[in-house]
Parts: structure tokens; C-alpha cells; sequence
């Protein structure tokens, strides 16, 4: 089992390095600014307000109250439960052996423990979430390759090793799911919600228009730094 785990973790090193070593100014500035949390408030927002368009105000606040949950338990699953028992150092901290062979953009190395991946693990919290309540197969694409980016900076910054971004979006999605059906069901029981799932969304495009904006603005924002 050692040997297993051992060649795992060989594997995991080899891939980061291989990954973190292709860089860039241009993609050093894009990928530091698309992992930040400030910026995608605009779609944050647009979120909020296509599910005021598409439900009920107490609908509406019941699934933002759920993705809420769903961000809370992929967080501290990830942060507070799994971290302090595996206790496996980010590869960019400077006291782990394989430090000085991480890429690190701007100086910033990160926390401690980086197994499992909050990052990731939040990222597609929401997309699963989202994925399950709109089911709208451009909004699906659109959230879905977000959250792989955004789990990808970590990466590229040398944040996470892979197999942190795998566990992390796996505890988040599953998270984002569970929490959707414990809320539906919830919403359906109340009578606040319809029991079918084939319910038309309106403007769920505009979650899509705001985040490629905001994708634009940081590639322009990028290419001027650069």
C-alpha cells in the first residue's frame, strides 16, 4: 500500500512540474487575476438575479441559502477537516522538498496543508449547483470549464498539486449536488418550487455574457501587463 501510494504521489509531482513549468508574463498576469474572488462578483451577481427572474423571492432565497451551504461544507470538509489529518504541504511552501523547483508567480507561496484543494472544491460546488438547476447546456459548458480554469491557476501558480484540484472538485461536486436535492425536495415540500425538472429558465445566458466579459476584461488587463 505504501509502495502504491508512494508511486501516486511520484506521479502527482511529476504532473505539477510538468504543468507549473509552462508559463508565461502574459499568462503569469491571466492566471493570478482569474483565481481571485473579487473579480467574479459581476456573475456572482447575474447568478442572483436570473434566479430572482426565474423563481419565486423564497425560492430564490432558499437556493442562494444552498449554495451558501455548499461553498460552507466544500470549505470546511476540505480546510478544517481533511487538511490537519493528511497534512500534505502545498508544493510551493518553502518547506517542502520540491520547492525550489515550483514556479512561483509574484512571491505569494500560499498557506500550509494544500490537500484536498478549497479552491477547487468551491469552484465546483457552484457549477454542480448550478449544473443541477438550470440544466442548460451552454450554461453547463460555460460553468463547468470556469470551474476547471479556476482550479487550473492553482496549478499553474503552484499552489496545488493535481491530485489536490482532483479531490477538491470531487468533495465540492459532490456537495453542490447533494445540496441541490436536499433544497429542491425541501422547496418542493413547501410548495415552493414544481416537482418537474424540465421547467423553461429565462435569461440564464446572461450568466455566461458576464462571465466571458470578465474573462475578456482580465485577458485584456493581462495583455497590457505583459
Amino acid at each position: 500500500m505504501n509502495e502504491i501510494i508512494q508511486n501516486l504521489s511520484d506521479i502527482d509531482t511529476n504532473a505539477l512540474l510538468f504543468f507549473n513549468g509552462i508559463h508565461s508574463p502574459f499568462w503569469d498576469y491571466f492566471m493570478s487575476a482569474f483565481t481571485g474572488k473579487v473579480i467574479w462578483v459581476p456573475m456572482y451577481a447575474t447568478i442572483l438575479y436570473v434566479l430572482l427572474k426565474n423563481f419565486h423571492w423564497k425560492v430564490a432565497i432558499c437556493y442562494v441559502v444552498a449554495i451558501a451551504l455548499t461553498i460552507t461544507f466544500a470549505d470546511q470538509m476540505c480546510n478544517s477537516l481533511i487538511r490537519p489529518l493528511v497534512g500534505r504541504l502545498r508544493p510551493s511552501n518553502p518547506e517542502n522538498p520540491i520547492a525550489d523547483l515550483v514556479y512561483i508567480v509574484n512571491g505569494k507561496h500560499g498557506g500550509g496543508f494544500g490537500f484536498p484543494s478549497c479552491h477547487a472544491a468551491n469552484s465546483f460546488g457552484l457549477a454542480i449547483f448550478l449544473v443541477c438547476l438550470f440544466r442548460k447546456r451552454w450554461l453547463n459548458i460555460f460553468i463547468v470549464l470556469w470551474a476547471l480554469t479556476n482550479s487550473y491557476t492553482r496549478l499553474y501558480l503552484g499552489l496545488h498539486y493535481p491530485g489536490d484540484l482532483i479531490v477538491g472538485a470531487i468533495i465540492g461536486g459532490f456537495g453542490g449536488w447533494m445540496l441541490y436535492f436536499i433544497f429542491h425536495k425541501l422547496a418542493v415540500r413547501l410548495n415552493l418550487a414544481s416537482k418537474s425538472s424540465n421547467i423553461k429558465m429565462r435569461q440564464t445566458e446572461m450568466i455566461i455574457y458576464t462571465g466571458l466579459l470578465t474573462t475578456l476584461g482580465i485577458i485584456i488587463y493581462s495583455i497590457i501587463q505583459s
